[in-house]
C-alpha cells in the first residue's frame, strides 16, 4: 500500500508540526490495517526567508514518529517554494486477506472512535491568536499520537470497516463508509468526545475554510432540530491527524473499547452505529433510535 500527505504548519511550534505531519502521514496506512515500512520526505521551503535550521527541528520532530512507528526514511525530495509544506510519501504493508476497507460496515454495527475532535477549529484559533500555544497542546498530544494502537485493536476484535478521520470531518468520512458499505448511519452529538473549548470557538467563528465547504458538502446528513450551529460545525471539522472510524459487531464493541483504552488511545468512544436507511447520516443529540 502507498499513501501521501504534507500540509502548511497547523502550529508554531517547527517540531511539533514535523511530528504532527509525520503521524497525519503513516494515518493511512493504520487505516487499512497496515504496518509502515518506509517513508519518503516532502518538503517545500522558502528557502529566501526560513533559516534551513528551522527545517531541521521539523525533520528531527517527524523522524522521532517515525522511529516510534519503526518507519525507515530514506530521503525524499525538496523544492523552493513561498509557503512551507512538509510531509511524507509512505509505503506499508499488509495482508490482503486481513486489509481494513469502507465497504463492509452492516447495520447493527457500533460505531467508535478513536481521538477527539476540533483539531481544524482549534488550529484556526491558533493562527488568529484566540489561544495560545498551552491551549492547543492536548490537540497536539493527540495529533502526534500514531494510530497503531487503535489498529491493533481494531484487528484483535473483529472491526467490519474503517477509516481515518481527517481533511473530509467526521461526517464526509463517515459518508465515505456509508457508501461504500451500502447502508447508513445514526450519530450522537452528546457521545462525540470534543477537546475543552472547541464548541465555544466555533460559536465565536473560529471555522476552518475546509469545514465550512464540508458541512456545505453534507447533503447526506439530517440534523435533528436541537442540534446546534456549532455542532453541526463540529461534526464536519476537517481534522489532521485524526482518529480512527471503526465500525465493529454490536456484540464485540465492549471489547474493543477496553482494548482501545488498553492502548491508550486518545479516546475511545461509542458515537452511534450502523442503520439500513442506505445513504442516510442522522445526526441526532444521543444517537438512539
Amino acid at each position: 500500500m502507498a499513501t501521501v500527505d504534507f500540509f502548511t504548519p497547523i502550529v508554531d511550534d517547527a517540531s511539533a508540526w514535523g511530528a504532527i505531519a509525520a503521524a497525519n502521514a503513516l494515518s493511512d496506512v493504520y487505516a487499512m490495517g497496515g504496518k509502515p515500512i518506509l517513508a519518503l520526505n516532502i518538503v517545500g521551503w522558502p528557502r529566501g526567508t526560513l533559516p534551513f535550521e528551522l527545517l531541521g527541528e521539523v525533520t528531527r520532530g517527524a523522524s522521532e514518529v517515525m522511529r516510534r512507528a519503526g518507519c525507515l526514511v530514506l530521503g525524499g525530495h525538496s523544492v523552493d517554494d513561498a509557503e512551507p509544506k512538509f510531509g511524507f510519501a509512505v509505503i506499508g504493508e499488509v495482508h490482503p486477506d486481513r486489509m481494513f476497507t469502507l465497504a463492509g460496515a452492516r447495520p447493527g454495527d457500533r460505531l467508535v472512535l478513536t481521538k477527539p475532535l476540533g483539531t481544524g477549529i482549534l488550529a484556526t484559533a491558533l493562527k488568529r491568536d484566540w489561544i495560545g500555544e498551552a491551549d492547543i497542546e492536548p490537540a497536539v498530544r493527540s495529533m502526534t499520537t500514531l494510530n497503531a494502537g487503535a489498529a491493533w485493536a481494531a484487528r484483535e476484535h473483529g472491526i467490519r470497516a474503517a477509516t481515518d478521520v481527517t481533511g473530509f470531518g467526521l461526517l464526509g468520512h463517515l459518508g465515505n463508509m456509508m457508501t461504500a458499505s451500502g447502508v447508513g448511519a445514526r450519530i450522537g452529538v452528546d457521545r462525540l468526545p470534543v477537546f475543552a473549548g472547541v464548541l465555544d470557538l466555533a460559536v465565536r467563528g473560529s471555522v476552518p475554510g475546509g469545514t465550512t465547504r464540508n458541512l456545505e458538502n453534507a447533503g447526506h446528513a439530517r440534523f435533528d432540530e436541537d442540534i446546534s450551529k456549532a455542532e453541526r460545525i463540529l461534526v464536519a471539522d476537517a481534522q489532521t491527524s485524526g482518529g480512527l472510524l471503526l465500525a465493529v459487531p454490536s456484540e464485540r464493541a465492549p471489547a474493543l473499547l477496553a482494548a482501545l483504552r488498553a492502548e491508550a488511545t486518545p479516546a475511545a468512544a461509542e458515537i452511534g452505529e450502523v442503520t439500513a436507511e442506505a445513504g442516510v447520516l442522522r445526526v441526532m443529540r444521543n444517537g438512539e433510535g
